[in-house]
């Protein structure tokens, strides 16, 4: 009994020791005021200004000129003096062809034109003698005379009619040569000597491709929302896919000012290849510089929440979460332009919880 009471009274005095020791009681109500701080979300005001930025775009390059060159009358080619990768000069002669039966028709339309010429030089003969014995009265009556007259200028339309028939067989005669129309390289050929060729549509195939390729097209489409929010003065930045790293600069040339069948419209900025780097149909990711209209609302892009379903933002009114649906348009480096039931000087939760629900109060 007496080692009993000894521990008996050691233990309690442990007890009274640690209790009045350094450590506290444990206060009971620290979880409900972390809860309470948990809800002092930051708050952020929608603004209403400018937003410069830069939309990243797709682009192609396509060759400056490029034509599809068919001949203008059928014949045979004869001889071909260029092949694929052939650069070429302007009115350089690309390829000859033969058709025989024009110069038949050649020689026709020359002796109808002879024909006619001395039809034309009789009559005229014919007239001047009629009149000349016209001077005597009663000689010649005014009636041969004016029909001599008459056959005179006929026969001298005629004659004129078959020059210029003779005119049009030679020409066609030079459109069995074809030449280069512009400066350029040959990057297609369809044709061998000997084979029949004739005038084509669009959807045949041509004899051969010309490309100017000393300066090329890039061409963007832009979306129908971003058309009328490029800022055709700053210039337009982009790298090509198979140069990474190479980043190259130049102005907006000229634009198709019209919507396409995919609801964007065409711009083309002009790249110098004087090296021949670069080829068309290299693909380019463009920043095309953007500006927005003078009343876009602007929130942080840290106060925008994503879901599978939709974006939003989460705006405090009367103390309580309200979830407002957006669109988002251009995107800068802090703030994004957004569209829907919102208005500037709104205050927005900054970082905000997907689990925040719609009236919970905010504090």
């Amino acid at each position: 009994m007496k080692y009993y009471k000894i521990y008996t009274i050691g233990a309690v005095a442990c007890l009274f020791a640690a209790c009045s020791g350094n450590q506290k009681p444990v206060d009971l109500t620290k979880p409900a005021a972390a809860k309470t701080n948990a809800n002092k979300y930051q708050l952020v005001n929608v603004t209403e200004k400018a937003l410069s930025s830069t939309a990243r775009l797709p682009g192609q390059l396509n060759a400056y000129n490029e034509v599809n060159l068919f001949p203008k009358v059928n014949g045979f080619v004869k001889t071909m003096f260029v092949d694929r990768g052939s650069i070429v000069k302007k009115g350089q002669l690309l390829v000859t062809l033969e058709a025989p039966e024009m110069e038949s028709q050649l020689q026709s339309a020359n002796s109808r034109y002879l024909q006619a010429q001395e039809n034309a030089v009789a009559s005229k003969e014919k007239y001047q003698r009629l009149k000349q014995a016209a001077a005597e009265p009663g000689s010649v009556s005014p009636l041969d005379l004016d029909n001599a007259n008459s056959k005179m200028k006929a026969d001298e339309a005629m004659a004129q009619s078959e020059l210029s028939n003779v005119a049009s067989v030679k020409t066609m005669q030079g459109y069995l040569n074809i030449y280069a129309p512009f400066d350029g390289m040959i990057i297609q050929r369809n044709v061998s000597p000997g084979a029949l060729v004739s005038p084509g549509k669009a959807t045949d195939q041509p004899m051969l491709i010309l490309q100017d390729n000393y300066k090329l097209r890039l061409v963007v489409n832009i979306p129908e929302d971003y058309v009328d929010k490029v800022d055709l003065k700053q210039p337009v930045k982009f790298t090509f896919n198979a140069m990474p790293g190479q980043e190259q600069q130049a102005k907006i040339s000229r634009s198709a000012n019209a919507l396409g069948s995919m609801r964007s419209e065409a711009i083309e900025i002009d790249v110098d290849n004087k090296n021949g780097a670069l080829k068309p149909g290299m693909y380019a990711e463009v920043k095309i510089p953007m500006l927005s209209g003078a009343k876009s609302l602007l929130v942080p892009n840290t106060a925008i929440v994503r879901s599978t379903e939709h974006e939003y933002v989460i705006a405090v009114r009367d103390g309580k979460a309200v979830l407002i649906n957006i669109k988002t348009g251009l995107t800068g480096d802090d703030a994004t332009e957004v569209f829907g039931d919102i208005k500037a000087d709104d205050k927005v939760i900054d970082h905000p919880s997907d689990e925040i629900k719609q009236g919970d109060v905010i504090n």
